[in-house]
């Protein structure tokens, strides 16, 4: 079975959290678009002026989706 890689874009400002839900659908447009194997996104909110949207790819999909949509870091998904 091949890791799970969450890549994570940060948003940042009083608007942090409407930003972050926002990109997630289009996270969910981009997977379903490109077929993508998984299809777990998600925003969290750090604090009020930080949130964050993720995508989890796997191994073989996470080098072409970092490249088209750039995010801004990654972490294996623990899930």
């Amino acid at each position: 079975m091949s890791r799970k890689i969450k890549l994570i874009w940060d948003f940042r400002g009083p608007a942090s959290a409407k930003t972050a839900e926002h990109h997630e659908i289009h996270l969910k447009e981009y997977i379903a678009i490109e077929k993508l194997p998984l299809n777990i996104t998600g925003f969290s909110i750090i604090n009020d002026m930080h949130a964050i949207a993720f995508m989890v790819v796997t191994d073989e999909n996470m080098i072409p989706v970092r490249d088209a949509l750039k995010p801004h870091r990654g972490e294996v998904f623990e899930g």
